[in-house]
């Protein structure tokens, strides 16, 4: 079956750094498109970075800080996070789609893992 699992979250202070990983399992890993989203407690989840093949997509908020990679030959997807602030607080998911492509939108995603939870601190 497939699988999604999520690993890295922890407390951070702000301004710090951390890696999240997730590792997939059950689908062809190679050709799907890959992201990272999150949700804030009382908010909605959004997308905070996609990757296809090697083009790369990212939101404003996470523009510059945020670094989303794949080593296929893991079946691993990672998202590299600096300068981190409060407002990044929250459970972040990864997501797979079996075809490549830019729709970033919660149900554009086939597969999605548990989450993993970044508290930052102020």
């Amino acid at each position: 079956q497939v699988q999604l699992v999520e690993s890295g979250g922890r407390l951070v202070q702000a301004g710090g750094s951390l890696r999240l990983s997730c590792v997939g399992s059950g689908f062809t890993f190679r050709g799907s498109a890959l992201a990272w989203f999150r949700q804030a407690p009382g908010k909605e989840r959004e997308f905070v970075a996609g990757i296809n093949a090697a083009l790369t997509d990212y939101p404003d908020s996470v523009e510059g800080r945020f670094t989303i990679s794949r080593d296929n030959a893991k079946n691993m997807v990672y998202l590299d996070m600096k300068s981190l602030k409060p407002e990044d607080t929250g459970v972040y998911y990864c997501a797979a789609r079996a075809k490549y492509g830019r729709d970033w939108s919660n149900s554009g995603m086939d597969y999605w893992g548990g989450g993993t939870l970044v508290t930052v601190s102020s």
